[in-house]
């Protein structure tokens, strides 16, 4: 059934997928509105629109933010963030690309689902776009004394400061450097989410007119999908927005991009505080392919650069890892096929500018090879197995599978091309599997769009020391500038416009005029998958039945043995290269190939988590894990067993190469993930395992990986690192051992043989041990600064408190969203500025822990989390607070993941005390929890002399900001 006022297109039903495909057209506005029908309750929804910047003053991010602070029918001031606090919703977000801009959310609630899809639909269609709401999102100018005319002027704004950060990171400059080039004249010349150099000139009526334009329903797109009939939306899309509008005859989309005659040569700089800048250089080559709306091209194009680059036998990936030209390849290695036209990219990190040239000759000597000798036709089977496994998994952990779904055909659509098809792919993948069987395919392609396409561009960048500095004073000297020419009636209208947006930030919107669920609302049972226990080979294995869609996926699990603090430390760089070398007699290469054809990867990863009962107590895990297609379980079943008793270590040159890659890695993640590190190392003395995730994954793991890597170069070091690697291994795979498994039932029996055949006839059973790791007590007080090169500010405060199963561990859990929604986030993202901030309880590392993320404060900030405490015990905290943070803690808790994922995450919380029963019992304390709950539990373990802080930030920030009480660690 449709609504009259649109009409359907087409329905397709997509096998694959367990779903139909439905597409519809507005009678009067023409806009589009594509359903996923599909037999599930996490409904999903996401309006886009095409949006198309003409410079980078991130007219489409800050428009973003601008749009979701007050509508039409819901004046209020903050109603996304207030949503997030008065709803289940399974996800809510709001994202700009570099040429679309979209509204998601997903909800397993009707009512839930229909209160957010009012909101998202006024929010985007009717905003109200506030001048203050603009400064406060976007930029503005104050004086750094509130109300002092005479003190000096700033730049503040929450996309202005989350771009300083995002710009902070070598490789986000990278992208936008590359696409600035392979894009001459479109808009992903432009950097979309904004310059922090350009944003503050964009005006308010740019804003206005951007909005106009871009936001109509004639260059929109509406998805959903779930078990909601399509006409159900349709009559609320009509109703709120579509009858408001008549047809806008606009034409927004992407013209073809200017060609080049010839490749290009370019340098550029990045800023880095460190004074060492040695192999610090990155050089890629950056080429414009086919159209995206092309089906068949792109997937043409996908397997091109899976063939390239998919794994460490694919040979332009053998060829920049193995180089001594660079420490490892490019970040931006691969295909992006989110633009109108797609771009390949390949390259290395860790280089020197005067290796450029050989970098350029080293690649395109690589694709000549191929293009004269092709690749062995296994390789192209393997990667087209690639390709029918990805189509086939069901995802989710994330973000919510039909989002997913979703975000697939997004840029399809905003492109005028076909949705449906990207989605409904079978036929095109078959057209895939006939033209790749052709002789010449690969050597084809290769010729086609790299070695005989002159829009080529080989970028440079390299380290400068001096440009952080000339970037600051740069600025500095604009506002002077600007101060210079004011005259006293905009001096004070600046000081009016802070105290306007001041009182706008304090005053108290009704939030009531928003739709709500309560706790009346929340599911009474929470769904967690049921296991059953079953041996294999004598051997304890849990087996899950779920909906995989075809897929098995296994875990060894094994528990760690007592071990020394040496290979404790060295017990991640196990994990990460137990299945990136050689194993069974073959070599890395060898292994790589027969990973990419038979599996949907291979790998190991070590856990060691608080026991419900106990934060100093804990338990440690070595998981070797993988996923296949049914048909390839026995494989997997062997290369899993093969990687953890055959995995060899003497491919030293590989060795030193992942080594390298690794680090690489660590250091472009800090500014990304600053506020997680910076609370690592705040909690890092509050129990065994706060301390251990410290080392391991936090700033004192990158710290350690660097000094690895520095030592590495001499021959002896690095077979010594061989050697500890490979005994360690040894130790683990005589160590007590288990299974999980999720596949479907049908399934299991064959899974069950064939397993049981692997680990019998290698006569490889573990013995068993008494002996597990016991990790040494944590200790003191932590007040560090860790300096890097960001433009940003990541601040982190910790205080121990108690385990999981404490009576009050669902009082702290609620207590950090009662804190965030009610101070936290007004304190440091709307006065603060910082892109974001708030508060959580943490059960494994003992710790409750306040943490800003792209911050432009750190003593303000520092005090903020301070005074969020204060606020607390005052007396303006309305009843319906409480409910709002329980209802978001109940979110949580109840969010789905992918079938694999619902299974994995109830194995694990049982095997450290979490069973589910006692998930549940938590889940209805959680939802018992009160006002008087909250204030008692923080004046019990929220103490100033208990608390320990950690900040990221740079050395330049650091030393303007006083004595701050920390003690500078170099990262």
């Amino acid at each position: 059934m449709t609504h009259p006022a649109f009409e359907p297109v087409r329905s397709e039903r997509v096998s694959a997928l367990n779903l139909t495909v439905e597409e519809y057209r507005h009678r009067v506005t023409g806009a589009r509105h594509i359903h996923l029908a599909a037999a599930d309750d996490n409904n999903a929804f996401l309006v886009a629109f095409l949006t198309v910047p003409q410079d980078s003053t991130g007219v489409a991010h800050i428009l973003e933010h601008t749009a979701l602070c007050g509508s039409r029918h819901y004046p209020v001031r903050d109603p996304f963030f207030l949503m997030l606090r008065r709803s289940l919703n399974t996800f809510m977000n709001a994202m700009t690309a570099s040429d679309w801009t979209a509204y998601p959310f997903a909800s397993q609630n009707r009512k839930d689902f229909f209160n957010l899809l009012d909101v998202y639909l006024d929010a985007a269609f009717f905003p109200t776009l506030d001048p203050l709401d603009f400064a406060q999102e976007g930029h503005r100018l104050e004086f750094a004394e509130a109300g002092n005319p005479a003190s000096e002027l700033t730049f503040k704004g929450v996309v202005f400061n989350e771009m300083k950060g995002a710009m902070s990171a070598p490789v986000s400059a990278l992208w936008q450097a590359l696409a600035r080039e392979v894009y001459p004249t479109t808009t992903y010349h432009h950097n979309s989410g904004g310059d922090p150099q350009r944003i503050p000139d964009l005006s308010y009526e740019q804003l206005k007119a951007f909005h106009a334009r871009h936001y109509h329903p004639s260059n929109a797109t509406f998805f959903t999908y779930g078990d909601i009939p399509a006409a159900e939306h349709q009559a609320i899309m009509e109703d709120r927005v579509l009858r408001h509008f008549e047809r806008l005859d606009i034409d927004l989309r992407v013209p073809p991009e200017q060609r080049y005659a010839a490749p290009r040569v370019v340098e550029e700089t990045y800023a880095a505080e460190d004074g060492d800048t040695a192999r610090k250089t990155h050089t890629v080559l950056g080429w414009l392919l086919g159209d995206m709306t092309d089906i068949d091209q792109v997937l043409r194009l996908n397997l091109l650069s899976r063939l390239l680059l998919d794994n460490s036998s694919s040979p332009l990936m053998h060829a920049l890892e193995t180089t001594t030209l660079g420490s490892a390849p490019s970040p931006l290695c691969g295909l992006d096929d989110s633009a109108r036209e797609l771009l390949f990219a390949a390259g290395v990190e860790g280089s020197e500018p005067e290796h450029a040239a050989a970098v350029e000759k080293l690649v395109l000597d690589v694709l000549a090879e191929v293009a004269d000798t092709g690749v062995p036709a296994d390789q192209v089977e393997a990667m087209l197995h690639q390709i029918e496994l990805g189509r086939r998994e069901i995802g989710g952990d994330r973000y919510p599978y039909g989002l997913q779904l979703i975000m697939n055909a997004l840029p399809q659509a905003v492109h005028h091309g076909d949705p449906v098809q990207a989605l409904a792919i079978d036929a095109a993948l078959e057209r895939l599997r006939a033209a790749a069987a052709e002789p010449g395919f690969v050597q084809n392609e290769v010729r086609r769009w790299l070695l005989d396409n002159p829009h080529r561009v080989r970028l440079t960048m390299r380290p400068d020391t001096t440009q952080a500095e000339r970037e600051r004073a740069a600025e500095q000297a604009r506002l002077a500038a600007i101060q210079a020419e004011l005259d006293e009636a905009e001096r004070q209208r600046i000081v009016d416009q802070a105290q306007a947006l001041e009182a706008r930030q304090a005053h108290q919107d009704d939030p009531d005029i928003l739709p709500r669920v309560t706790l009346d609302d929340v599911p009474v049972a929470l769904k967690i998958p049921q296991a059953v226990q079953e041996p294999i080979a004598g051997l304890p294995t849990t087996w899950y039945d779920q909906p995989t869609n075809g897929l098995v996926y296994q875990q060894i699990v094994i528990d760690l043995p007592a071990l020394s603090d040496d290979e404790l430390n060295l017990l991640p760089l196990l994990a990460e290269t137990i299945s990136e070398v050689g194993a069974a007699g073959r070599d890395y290469t060898q292994t790589q190939a027969l990973h990419a054809a038979l599996t949907g990867g291979i790998g190991a990863s070590p856990s060691v988590g608080a026991l419900a009962a106990d934060n100093q107590q804990s338990r440690g895990l070595f998981v070797v894990s993988g996923k296949a297609l049914a048909r390839n379980h026995g494989a997997l079943s062997k290369l899993l067993h093969e990687t953890l008793h055959t995995a060899r270590f003497d491919e030293l040159d590989r060795l030193r190469e992942l080594v390298a890659q690794i680090r690489m890695g660590d250091e472009n993640s800090v500014t990304g993930n600053g506020h997680a590190l910076a609370m690592a190392a705040a909690s890092a003395g509050m129990s065994p395992v706060a301390r251990l995730s410290h080392q391991w994954s936090g700033l004192a793991g990158i710290k350690a990986i660097k000094a690895l890597d520095d030592g590495l170069d001499d021959r002896a070091a690095l077979e010594h690192l061989a050697e500890r690697l490979a005994a360690l291994r040894a130790r683990l795979a005589a160590a007590p051992l288990q299974f999980m498994i999720v596949a479907e039932d049908e399934q299991q029996p064959d899974i069950a043989v064939r397993l049981a055949q692997v680990w019998l006839e290698t006569h490889a059973l573990p013995a068993a041990s008494d002996a597990r790791l016991a990790l040494a007590p944590a200790g003191g007080r932590v007040a560090e600064a860790w300096t890097t090169n960001t433009q940003v500010n990541f601040c982190a405060r910790a205080y121990p408190t108690v385990a999981w199963s404490h009576p009050d561990a669902p009082a702290l859990s609620v207590l950090g969203g009662y804190l965030r929604n009610g101070f936290l986030h007004s304190a440091i993202r709307e006065k603060g500025g910082a892109y974001g901030g708030g508060a959580g309880f943490d059960a494994d590392s003992g710790a409750f822990r306040f943490y800003s993320y792209r911050d432009p404060r750190l003593a303000d900030t520092l005090a903020d989390f301070d005074r969020a405490l204060d606020w607390l015990h005052g007396d303006d905290h309305p009843p319906r607070a409480v409910e709002e943070a329980i209802l978001g803690v109940i979110g949580g808790i109840d969010r789905p993941a992918s079938p694999a994922g619902e299974a994995r995450r109830a194995f694990h919380a049982n095997l450290f005390g979490r069973s589910a029963e006692a998930r549940r019992l938590y889940r209805l304390a959680v939802l018992g929890v009160t006002l008087d709950d909250l204030r008692r539990v923080a004046a019990t373990y929220l103490k100033p002399e208990r608390a320990s802080t950690a900040v990221v930030t740079s050395q330049a920030t650091l030393d303007k900001a006083g004595d701050l009480g920390l003690t500078a660690v170099r990262l």
